[in-house]
């Protein structure tokens, strides 16, 4: 199953990549019901970089999960280019997750037993890639995010800038067309948040559609379009973003 096709590749017209009608989740416990996002439309086209900002709470990590073929809407309609996801097995999910869409997290996610090109290489070890041609993608990957000399080091020998450098490379290994990265600058100081956002422009301006999840007005801004969530809700106007920066 090709949803999203290669990246990169020529279209004749800008596609939709995201189309969520109506997707609303509610989580329960026991007699507790807490609504995470309410009756969300949302479209994200071919090669677009998108924010979704907001608080804590506001329901963008949530959005993220749902994207990323992680979690189920509750009611709505999650389309991931022109493909209805509630008709999808769990082998087309898995193979959307592990090959079309690379994720990047605020926890960075790597195995502090393995090295920095081992990390990368995983993903293409889940598809089944031979063994050389792991090695060099991996390789190629690491260059890509100015890390050719740290091969060999495991993450506790890597700065944290570094260790997100290693996790955006294993989350382009695969060559997605859709790159998700929820809080990726979280737990980065100023330096390292600048060359992590210069990454995902880099890999945007290379044909990918990127959606950052953030809640920081300053990194939102690095986006070509910001989508603003509060209380569940995606919210158009601008007078959203002054209640979340207060």
């Amino acid at each position: 199953m090709d949803l999203l096709g290669p990246y990169g590749s020529d279209h004749s017209s800008r596609q939709e990549v995201i189309r969520l009608e109506r997707v609303s989740k509610v989580y329960r416990t026991g007699a507790f019901e807490v609504a995470a996002l309410r009756d969300v439309d949302l479209t994200i086209h071919d090669g677009e970089f998108v924010a979704i900002a907001g608080p804590s709470g506001s329901g963008k990590s949530t959005l993220m999960h749902i994207l990323g073929c992680l979690d189920v809407p509750t009611a709505g309609r999650y389309y991931l280019a022109g493909e209805d996801v509630s008709t999808m097995t769990e082998d087309d999910l898995a193979a959307v997750r592990n090959r079309r869409i690379g994720f990047v997290f605020q926890q960075f996610n790597l195995l502090p037993s393995l090295t920095a090109l081992r990390n990368v290489e995983l993903p293409l070890a889940y598809s089944g890639a031979p063994r050389h041609e792991r090695h060099e993608r991996a390789v190629r990957a690491l260059g890509r995010v100015g890390l050719a000399d740290r091969l060999e080091h495991r993450p506790g020998e890597l700065s944290g800038g570094q260790q997100q450098r290693v996790a955006v490379a294993r989350a382009l290994v695969t060559e997605p067309a859709l790159i998700l990265a929820d809080e990726p600058t979280g737990n980065l100081d100023s330096v390292s948040t600048r060359d992590v956002l210069g990454l995902l422009q880099d890999l945007h301006d290379s044909g990918r559609t990127v959606v950052l999840i953030t809640h920081e007005h300053d990194v939102a801004s690095a986006a070509g379009r910001v989508v603003n969530m509060l209380d569940g809700r995606v919210h158009q106007d601008a007078d959203t973003v002054e209640v979340w920066t207060r």
